[in-house]
Parts: structure tokens; C-alpha cells; sequence
């Protein structure tokens, strides 16, 4: 029977191996799941340069492992552009409501409630900037309302001017 291995390439084929069996275990109780794409080409080309020349590998599994990469690589690239999309929705939501009243919660816990002025994106998120200087991430309001409906529309006033108290009713 044929070595399936040349002597030297044993080696390469075991460090390959052994780089990923020494990342982080996976969560999942299937292991392939935490396999980067990078990590899977360079153990499938590994298993490829490896193999007796004699009695290769079979073409259709090859096939089916050429497919599996092109899905991993597919499903990356979709959850990034997925990602940016609902980033830009959630810009897109947060300036819709400058010049509205809203209620909620600082990252400090405190409950506020004024007018936006403008909106600040972070690396958590939109925050929303109200006119006394708080801070509400865009995640942790609670309520919105639209100060044209009480009469109050255009109340945004500058921080320390004289203003009614909002639109609670």
C-alpha cells in the first residue's frame, strides 16, 4: 500500500492541523464551526499537496469541499454587508429624530428626557444628544414624541435658555 504521506510533508500537514486544533474550542458541538475560511483552504491545500498521487482523492468530495469554502466565504460576506446596512438604518432612525422629544435611559442609567440636537455615531451605536447636554444611545429610548402635535414644534431651545418642561400630558 502506498504512503499517503512523503516524508517531510507529514510534519506540514500535523502543524496545520495543530494551529487549529490550539484556537479557542468552539461553543458549538460541531468543531468545523469555528473554522475561518483562511484556516479551512489551508488545511484542504494541505490534504491536497499531501496526497498519494497514485490513488488521489476522490473529485467529487473534492468538489463538495470547493462548494462548503465558496458558501463560508458567501455567508462572511453577506453577514458584513448585512451588518453595514442595519448600521446605516440605525444612523438614518437616529437623525430622523432630531428636533422630536424623547425619553430614556444614559448609559449612566439616568432617566432624561429633552429635544435632540444632533446625533453622535459610535462604535456601540448611534447616541442621541439632547439639548442639556445628556446623552441617550439610540438602543435606550424609550419614548418619542413629536412636539408639532402638542404645539410646541420648533421649542428647541439652546442649552441654558428658559423652556417649557415638554409635551407630557
Amino acid at each position: 500500500m502506498a504512503a499517503r504521506q512523503g516524508a517531510g510533508q507529514g510534519s506540514d500537514f500535523m502543524s496545520a492541523i495543530d494551529s487549529v486544533s490550539t484556537a479557542t474550542p468552539p461553543s458549538s458541538t460541531r468543531p468545523f464551526d469555528a473554522l475561518s475560511s483562511d484556516e479551512f483552504l489551508r488545511i484542504m491545500f494541505t490534504e491536497l499537496s499531501n496526497q498519494d498521487p497514485l490513488a488521489p482523492s476522490d473529485t467529487k468530495e473534492i468538489l463538495n469541499q470547493i462548494g462548503v469554502i465558496r458558501t463560508i466565504e458567501s455567508n462572511l460576506a453577506l453577514t458584513e454587508n448585512l451588518s453595514s446596512i442595519v448600521q446605516q438604518n440605525e444612523v438614518s432612525a437616529a437623525g430622523n429624530l432630531i428636533g422630536k422629544y424623547v425619553s430614556g435611559r444614559t448609559t449612566e442609567g439616568e432617566s432624561v428626557e429633552d429635544f435632540v440636537i444632533s446625533v453622535t455615531v459610535s462604535r456601540t451605536g448611534p447616541v442621541l444628544n439632547l439639548v442639556e447636554g445628556h446623552r441617550i444611545p439610540l438602543k435606550q429610548v424609550e419614548e418619542i414624541f413629536d412636539p408639532a402635535i402638542f404645539g410646541v414644534a420648533g421649542q428647541a431651545q439652546q442649552p441654558g435658555q428658559e423652556r417649557s418642561t415638554g409635551p407630557r400630558v
